[in-house]
């Protein structure tokens, strides 16, 4: 039984076939999936479909590279969201220095506003950190008082390893299923495995069995499948202790 940890499953790609999507996840043991919203129009949309398909969380948050979405106000729009609907997390938010145009202070204040409503509520943080896995770790020290994971982790091992004194998890997904990511796998083969959650990042990200398809929270088994063998250790203990792992971050037992 596993939980993916990071899926878009609201996204229009899911739109013509999300009942047969979410049935193949729950054939391949894909039993739980944490939904984090990438902009406050999306809300409603994702709220739908986690009340419409068993085992679906849903996340609320202003993910930076949607930055021409969002506005100063939907900061306040977020912290009724969360009041109201109690997600199991806040985000997806963080940082992106890759994509080019994005605004770095604008991104920042976004952020920061989405990690104090988390230390507030006392909820995880869902974080993107693309080319600013710094960056992000010195927001987290600002603020303070949280926990969450970095999504799609790409840093170095010395970054993950001041993650995890900060109570941060690293999501791995497709990504780790490629032989050219070196780093990427030797980090994963050696981290703590009360660090380690497994996810899609469906629709995107596909791994190396579904080079340029569609994702979707299916082929999670797939990651699972690299992950053991990099760890040299039975899947189905894996497959255990990640899913230990989300319900304990997202404190899905008790939803």
């Amino acid at each position: 039984m596993l939980v993916d940890s990071h899926s878009h499953f609201d996204a229009p790609e899911f739109d013509g076939d999300r009942a047969a999507a979410h049935a193949r996840a729950l054939a391949a043991g894909v039993h739980t999936q944490v939904l984090p919203a990438v902009d406050a129009a999306g809300w409603p949309k994702l709220k739908l479909v986690c009340t419409t398909f068993s085992g679906l969380f849903p996340a609320y948050g202003l993910h930076p590279m949607y930055l021409e979405a969002h506005r100063p106000q939907h900061l306040a729009e977020l912290r009724d969201w969360i009041e109201r609907e109690a997600p199991v997390a806040v985000g997806e938010c963080g940082l992106d220095h890759f994509v080019e145009g994005l605004d770095l202070q604008a991104q920042q204040f976004y952020f920061d506003g989405q990690l104090r409503l988390a230390r507030e509520f006392d909820l995880p943080v869902i974080v993107h950190a693309r080319r600013a896995v710094d960056a992000v770790i010195a927001s987290i020290r600002k603020v303070g008082a949280l926990r969450g994971v970095l999504h799609s982790f790409s840093g170095s091992a010395e970054q993950a390893a001041q993650l995890h004194k900060l109570g941060f998890l690293l999501g791995i997904g497709g990504p780790v299923t490629y032989e050219r990511a070196n780093r990427l796998r030797g980090i994963v083969a050696t981290m703590p495995i009360d660090q380690l959650l497994l996810e899609t990042d469906a629709p995107d990200q596909p791994d190396s069995a579904h080079r340029g398809e569609r994702n979707e929270p299916a082929h999670l088994p797939n990651v699972l499948q690299v992950v053991a063998d990099l760890r040299g250790m039975p899947a189905a203990e894996l497959a255990m202790a990640t899913t230990a792992n989300a319900e304990r971050l997202f404190n899905l037992a008790a939803t």
